[in-house]
């Protein structure tokens, strides 16, 4: 009986333990800190940062080292240096209304990304205290800025990224590789919350702002919702950035500035499959009829299946193709009725006229809803 009490006491001091050794092992849920308190915590800490280190050297190919004022030093702080004037971008985020600074090296001279699109660039990226987590070692990397692709980067990327431009390509190399020059290149300081958060990433601590120093070599322009109208040119705003406000985590009250919604339904052009909410999909809408694809009577009216919203020039490398897209996503349709005296419907429609299609403030068929017909 004794042997049997000894057993049944070993037994429960056993479970005690290893219910110890669990609970231990187990993470604790540790709640995500208040995003404006953070905000003010983080935006403290990068003014300090900025009001204490300066730009000791930017190379003719814009790669910058930044440097802290030792004591007693007379180097101008990169907030109040001239050569670089700082700048800032207001970004509604979080419920927070952040103001993330910024440095232009060199603007660059070709085409800015949408927040949107895939870049291809390179970039450096430290803490505050200088340790250095990451780098592409100035090669060039493919990253998309849509905040909600799965290949997403960092959303304050996608915030600062589109004030800069392109560059230009130079001739590939014996080995195809190729380089560019005049390109965008920057440094951004970004406050936590558009970066990781409390979440960290590999060896950045939870809650760090973050400064990288980039440049941006090229883009490709994307299509989210497959209509066949590129994301750029679904900006109804044209101030070069869409956001998904779906997303009610990120955007619980968003200003008006941040909406691009044709038909007001919540869902932004970008991501809307019918535009102007008229029961046919943008997709239908700007797809051409194929008597209407190639020469028709003479004019030629293009190789692509979609009315593009510019003039697509023709391509040098193609001699033997001819590429040029004269016409536009045309409005609706002005011309005589397919049967006079009918009233105008699917059935019956109004035939296209030149200026249909090249009238510089026309509003394109796929943005209006009284075209092809609402559904009833």
């Amino acid at each position: 009986m004794n042997k049997f009490k000894y057993y049944f006491v070993l037994l429960l001091a056993s479970i005690a333990i290893v219910s110890c050794n669990k609970d231990k092992d187990e993470p604790e849920t540790v709640p995500l800190r208040d995003y404006k308190v953070q905000y003010a915590a983080d935006n403290d800490s990068i003014v300090k940062y900025l009001k204490t280190h300066y730009i000791k050297e930017v190379t003719a190919n814009f790669d910058i080292t930044i440097e802290k004022i030792p004591a007693g030093g007379t180097q101008t702080s990169i907030m109040y240096q001239t050569d670089y004037p700082l700048q800032t971008r207001d970004v509604y985020n979080h419920d927070v209304n952040y103001k993330v600074y910024y440095l232009t090296l060199n603007k660059g001279v070709g085409q800015s990304p949408m927040n949107t699109d895939r870049i291809y660039a390179s970039y450096v990226g430290s803490l505050l205290n200088g340790t250095v987590f990451d780098s592409s070692y100035g090669l060039g990397r493919n990253f998309e800025l849509y905040m909600n692709s799965s290949q997403a980067v960092i959303d304050g990327w996608g915030e600062i990224f589109p004030q800069f431009k392109t560059g230009t390509p130079n001739a590939a190399g014996p080995d195809g590789t190729v380089t560019y020059k005049d390109f965008g290149a920057g440094v951004m300081f970004l406050p936590s919350g558009l970066g990781y958060y409390g979440g960290g990433a590999d060896n950045i601590p939870s809650y760090s702002p973050l400064v990288f120093s980039f440049k941006l070599f090229d883009l490709q322009r994307l299509d989210h919702d497959g209509d066949g109208v590129l994301d750029i040119n679904e900006d109804i705003n044209k101030d070069g950035y869409l956001y998904d406000l779906r997303d009610t985590s990120r955007f619980p009250t968003p200003p008006a500035t941040m909406k691009d919604d044709t038909d007001g339904d919540g869902i932004a052009d970008f991501v809307d499959t019918d535009d102007d909410g008229d029961g046919f999909s943008t997709y239908y809408e700007v797809t051409k009829p194929k008597e209407q694809i190639g020469w028709v009577n003479g004019v030629f009216n293009g190789v692509s299946t979609y009315y593009p919203w510019d003039p697509v020039t023709d391509n040098p490398n193609t001699p033997n193709v001819d590429e040029t897209e004269p016409r536009g996503i045309p409005r609706r349709p002005t011309g005589p009725l397919k049967t006079e005296g009918d009233t105008e419907s699917i059935n019956n429609p109004r035939s296209f006229l030149p200026e249909d299609y090249t009238a510089p403030v026309r509003l394109r068929i796929h943005l209006d809803k009284t075209y092809p017909y609402q559904k009833l």
